[in-house]
C-alpha cells in the first residue's frame, strides 16, 4: 500500500472547480455544431398492446421507425431483450415507437404522430408475475438446524416503491455523423456502453463517444443514455446531420429508469441471549419490462439481504420480476438500499420482541474481521462495523438520548409537539464490481507524459462526484508531483482505454489504484529525469496498467460463493426525529452518517459524498413517492414528486472512518454508494422508538396517520 505525500488527505481545489463556478463548463446543451437538428421520441401510452398502424403527419420532418435500422434493433447492455423501437409488441407504456426530427423545434412539436393499437392484459404487480428476469439462490450451513436452536423466530415483510434520480441535468446527446461513422457527446456516465450500444444498433465499428460536461448521474446515466444515443444517431444516420435530442423533465421522469420497487420477507430465529442463529429471506424486485441492469441490481441486493451480521445458517432466494412497467435499472446503491432496508428494519422488530436495546443486539452480532459472509467470504481487518457503530452512537449522543426521548414520551412531555425518537441503522457496502466482475472488465488506464507534467486517460466520467480530483491527488502524490502538473483528459472513446464504468463504487478504489501504479513505472521510468528532458531524449511516454485480481480472491458463479467483492465500506447513521400530531409529517431534527471509506483522499469531497447519499435516502424514506397509475408515472414533474430541499433537511453530521484497505490507493475504499444505504432504515427505527410501527417506504404521512394515532 503506497504512503501518503502532501496531497493524500487534503482538501485541495477541485480541478472543476473554477469551470463549473464561472459558467465557463459546457454541457451537452450548450454545444452546437454546423447544421445541427433537433430531435424528438414519440412513445407508446399503453403498458401493453400490438401496434396495428402508424399514421405519420410530419412536413419536413426526418422520420425513423424500426425499419430504419442497419444493424440489431437492440439496446444492447447486459442482454439483448430490450428493442431500440417497438417493431409490434408494445411492453410498456412510454416506450419509444417512432423518431423525428426538424431544424425548427416548433415544426417538431406540431408533428403528429397516431398509433392505433390493440391494448392487451398487463401485469403490473410484480407479486402477480410468471416471468423473471433473474433468479438467484444463497445458502449457508444447515437453516434448519439454525431455527432448531433459536429460542424465537420473529418474521416480517417490508417493501420500497420505485425512486427516481432526480439529477440536476436531464438526459441529452448530440449524434454527429462523421468519416462515415458517428460521433456521440452525451451526458453520461460510461462512454464505453454506449459506444457498444451504437456499435450493435448502427452494424459499424466507427464509433466514437465523448462525454460532456454532465449535470449528475446517480446511476441513471449508466444503462439509459444507451438509448437515448440509439435515437439520436439513426437520426444522424438518416438526415446525415447532427442531431441533439434533450428531454425535458416530464420525459426524462417519465420514460426512463427507476430504482427497483421490492418486497422482501424476513424470517429470523435468535436466541434469548440475542444471538442470531438463522436467516430466511425472500427478495423480491419489480424489475419492468426489460432486463437492463437487473440481474446484478439483484445480486447486490442478495448479497446485502442479511445487514452486516455473522450467522451461521443462512438461506436467501432473489427474484426480478418481468412487468409491463418501463424497466428499473441502475440507482446509487444497487440494490442494497431495499434489502438493507429490511434488514435493519427487521432488527429493531427482533429487539422489540426480545425486549433488548436494538444497539445491544446490533453489538452482539455485527461482523468481526475473520468472519465470513453468507457467500463463504472471510472479511479483512479493514471490517469496521463495530467502528462505525461506536462512532456514530459517540457522536450522537444515542444512548442519552434515547433514554431521555423514552422518559419524556412516558411522562407526556412531548404531547403538544407530537411524538419524537431516535434510531440509528448499521449497514456495510460491497465496493467495486460484484465476484468476478473487474476481472471479466479488464480495465485498462494510462498515464500520458507531457511537456509540464503527466495527462491522465480514463474512461471515468466526472458526473458531480469529484473523480477528477482525487484521481488527480492519487497520480500526483504517486509521482511526488504538484497537483497542478496533472491534466485529466476528456472521456472520449477515440483517445483513452476502457477503464470501466463510473459506478459501483470502484473510480477511485479500482480505477484510481491502476493510476497509482501507472505513476509508479511512470516515476521508474523518468530516473530522476524531469518531464521535458525524458521528452527531449527519449519521445512520447504512455504507461497503461491493467486490472489484476488481489491475490487470494476467487468467485465462482454457478454457485454464488466466494469473495463476493474486493473488500467492505461500512456505516451506521442515527436519525432523531419528531412527528407532527396533526399532520403526521416527519421533521428530522439531526442525523449523524458514520461512514467507512478506507482513506480519505480529499476529506472535503468525501463528506460531500456523506451528506448528498444521506440527503438523497432522507428523500427516498419520507418524502418520494412515484405514482403509478395504468402502468405509467403519473405525477412526472418535479412540482407533483417531491425531493427534499435544503428547509427538508436537518444538520448532518458526517464522521469519516478510516479503515485502510491494502489494495486500494493509499487504503483508499469507495465511497459513492455506502451513504444512501442506512438512513431510511434509521429514520423508520426513530419511527418505532416514538411508537409508530411501520414498515414500508415512504414513510409518508398518509401512511403514519394508518398506524398510529397521535
Amino acid at each position: 500500500m503506497l504512503r501518503g505525500m502532501a496531497l493524500i488527505g487534503q482538501d485541495v481545489l477541485r480541478k472543476d472547480a473554477y469551470s463549473k463556478v464561472s459558467g465557463a463548463a459546457r454541457y451537452v446543451d450548450d454545444l452546437v455544431f454546423p447544421g445541427m437538428i433537433h430531435g424528438r421520441t414519440v412513445r407508446s401510452t399503453v403498458p401493453c398492446g400490438e401496434i396495428l398502424s402508424i399514421a405519420v403527419d410530419a412536413p419536413g420532418c426526418t422520420v425513423v421507425d424500426y425499419r430504419d435500422i442497419p444493424g440489431r434493433n437492440a439496446v444492447a447492455g447486459l442482454d439483448l431483450d430490450q428493442p431500440c423501437l417497438v417493431e409490434r409488441e408494445i411492453r410498456h407504456a412510454a416506450e419509444p415507437v417512432v423518431l423525428l426530427a426538424h431544424e425548427s423545434r416548433e415544426a417538431l412539436l406540431a408533428a403528429r404522430v397516431d398509433l392505433e393499437v390493440r391494448r392487451g392484459d398487463a401485469v403490473l404487480d410484480p407479486r402477480q408475475a410468471t416471468h423473471f428476469h433473474k433468479r438467484l439462490a444463497i445458502d449457508k450451513g444447515d437453516l434448519e438446524a439454525g431455527f432448531a436452536a433459536a429460542d424465537l423466530v420473529v418474521e416480517g415483510t417490508y417493501s420500497t416503491g420505485h425512486h427516481e434520480h432526480a439529477y440536476l441535468e436531464t438526459n441529452g446527446v448530440i449524434a454527429v455523423p462523421e468519416d462515415g461513422g458517428i460521433t456521440l457527446h452525451g451526458s453520461l456516465q460510461c462512454p464505453y456502453f454506449v459506444h457498444r450500444a451504437l456499435q450493435v444498433l448502427l452494424g459499424i465499428e466507427r464509433v466514437r463517444v465523448v462525454q460532456a460536461e454532465t449535470g449528475g448521474g446517480f446511476g441513471g446515466k449508466e444503462e439509459y443514455p444507451s438509448m437515448i444515443a440509439c435515437h439520436a444517431a439513426l437520426l444522424a444516420v438518416k438526415s446525415g446531420r447532427p442531431v441533439k435530442l434533450i428531454y425535458d423533465r416530464s420525459e426524462d421522469m417519465w420514460a426512463t429508469t427507476k430504482r427497483h420497487p421490492s418486497l422482501v420477507r424476513h424470517r429470523t430465529g435468535v436466541t434469548r441471549d440475542g444471538r442470531i442463529v438463522a436467516m430466511d429471506i425472500d427478495v423480491l424486485l419489480d424489475a419492468g419490462a426489460y432486463s437492463t441492469l437487473t440481474p446484478v441490481v439483484l445480486s447486490r441486493a442478495v448479497l446485502h439481504a442479511t445487514g452486516p451480521y455473522r450467522c451461521d445458517h443462512v438461506r436467501i432466494r432473489g427474484r426480478a420480476a418481468c412487468t409491463n412497467t418501463p424497466p428499473n435499472g441502475a440507482f446509487r446503491g444497487f440494490g442494497a438500499p431495499q434489502s438493507l432496508f429490511a434488514a435493519e428494519v427487521h432488527l429493531d422488530r427482533i429487539a422489540e420482541a426480545l425486549g433488548c436495546e436494538p444497539l445491544a443486539l446490533r453489538e452482539r452480532n455485527a461482523f468481526r474481521p475473520g468472519d465470513t459472509t453468507p457467500t463463504g467470504q472471510v472479511l479483512g481487518e479493514d471490517c469496521a462495523a463495530l467502528a462505525v457503530l461506536e462512532a456514530a452512537v459517540e457522536r450522537s449522543g444515542y444512548r442519552k438520548r434515547r433514554v431521555e426521548l423514552a422518559a419524556e414520551r412516558a411522562t407526556g412531555g412531548s404531547r403538544g409537539s407530537g411524538r419524537r425518537g431516535i434510531g440509528l441503522s448499521l449497514f456495510f457496502h460491497g465496493c467495486g464490481f460484484t465476484g468476478s466482475g473487474e476481472v471479466r472488465l479488464a480495465s485498462r488506464a494510462s498515464l500520458e507524459l507531457t511537456e509540464g507534467g503527466a495527462r491522465i486517460l480514463v474512461a471515468n466520467t466526472e458526473i458531480g462526484q469529484g473523480a477528477r480530483t482525487t484521481l488527480a491527488q492519487i497520480t500526483a502524490d504517486a509521482l511526488g508531483w504538484p497537483l497542478e502538473a496533472i491534466e485529466v483528459a476528456t472521456p472520449d472513446t477515440g483517445r483513452v482505454p476502457d477503464s470501466g464504468p463510473t459506478v459501483a463504487s470502484r473510480t477511485c478504489m479500482v480505477v484510481g489504484g491502476l493510476l497509482a501504479r501507472c505513476a509508479v513505472e511512470m516515476k521508474a521510468r523518468l530516473g530522476g529525469m524531469s518531464a521535458g528532458e525524458y521528452l527531449e531524449r527519449h519521445g512520447p511516454l504512455v504507461v497503461t496498467e491493467q486490472y489484476r485480481q488481489p491475490e487470494g480472491m476467487s468467485w465462482d458463479d454457478a454457485t454464488y460463493r466466494g469473495d463476493a467483492y474486493g473488500t467492505f465500506g461500512w456505516g451506521c447513521d442515527v436519525v432523531e426525529l419528531a412527528v407532527d400530531p396533526d399532520t403526521c409529517e416527519v421533521a428530522p431534527a439531526r442525523i449523524t452518517a458514520a461512514i467507512d471509506v478506507g482513506r480519505a483522499i480529499h476529506p472535503q469531497v468525501v463528506a460531500g459524498q456523506i451528506e448528498g447519499g444521506t440527503a438523497q435516502g432522507l428523500g427516498w424514506a419520507l418524502l418520494e413517492q412515484v405514482t403509478m397509475r395504468d402502468g405509467a408515472m403519473a405525477n412526472a414533474s418535479l412540482t407533483d414528486y417531491i425531493i427534499p430541499t435544503s428547509i427538508d433537511t436537518p444538520p448532518i453530521d458526517a464522521v469519516i472512518v478510516e479503515r485502510p484497505y491494502p489494495h486500494g490507493p493509499f487504503g483508499a475504499k469507495g465511497v459513492g454508494e455506502l451513504p444512501i444505504d442506512g438512513v431510511a432504515p434509521a429514520v423508520v427505527n426513530a419511527l418505532r422508538h416514538a411508537g409508530i410501527d411501520l414498515r414500508d417506504l415512504p414513510a409518508s404521512p398518509e401512511r403514519i396517520s394508518e398506524c398510529a394515532s397521535l
